[in-house]
């Protein structure tokens, strides 16, 4: 009985994933050719030093040779955007353990928990679906394609829980009606992610650094 009764969850969740991202397809608007695309943002030094540290890793360990290390560090240094940063590493590690993370595809959890951390670039608009799971997004260490990011929350008994630094603020749109979920202040013209919600019996979290004590 218990066997019978889990062989069908893996075909419900692949169903239920296919219908996620066809809803997100039909509601994905067009991309904004005045945007930079992730891999076409300029890269860091704190972005290169990173990559620096997992060229030296893999060569420590025996993956890359001094040789190759030479090289990619050569290129590393002389590299301007994220995309040709990422593509140094891609055959090093496996892609949820890359430094930087260039996926702007919408972001699926159903009937399971999905994340999306680390050091990635929020796209300006961003699909997001949770049917009988949560969704995790983390913009604490993100980098943001545009100061206003818009979410397209579709939550169906599922929840969106979006992690969040200091001086980012955070609001809900649904039925007209705009709810601000960031409770700490922010300066003006500080940037805003703007979550859509097309929900039933669904919830958005917003988790926020703790307050700093001031100073007497």
């Amino acid at each position: 009985m218990n066997e019978r009764s889990g062989s069908w969850l893996p075909k419900l969740q692949e169903v239920g994933e296919r219908l996620a991202e066809e809803w997100v397809t039909a509601r994905r608007p067009p991309s904004r050719p005045d945007l930079p695309q992730p891999h076409e943002l300029r890269a860091s030094d704190a972005d290169r030093e990173r990559i620096a540290q997992v060229l030296q890793d893999a060569h420590a360990d025996g993956r890359i040779t001094i040789e190759e290390l030479d090289e990619r560090l050569g290129t590393l240094y002389a590299a301007r955007t994220l995309g040709e940063l990422a593509a140094l590493t891609q055959d090093l590690l496996p892609a949820e353990e890359q430094p930087l993370n260039l996926d702007g595809r919408p972001v699926s959890a159903v009937f399971k928990k999905e994340e999306r951390g680390g050091r990635w670039v929020v796209p300006a608009e961003l699909g997001v679906t949770a049917m009988f799971g949560t969704t995790k997004l983390d913009f604490r260490d993100a980098i943001l394609q545009n100061r206003r990011i818009v979410i397209n929350a579709t939550l169906v008994f599922g929840g969106l829980e979006i992690h969040v630094p200091e001086g980012l603020e955070v609001i809900r749109v649904a039925k007209d009606k705009t709810v601000r979920l960031t409770k700490q202040p922010t300066e003006p013209g500080a940037p805003v992610v703007e979550v859509r919600t097309t929900n039933f019996a669904g919830e958005v979290k917003v988790k926020e650094p703790p307050r700093r004590k001031r100073r007497r």
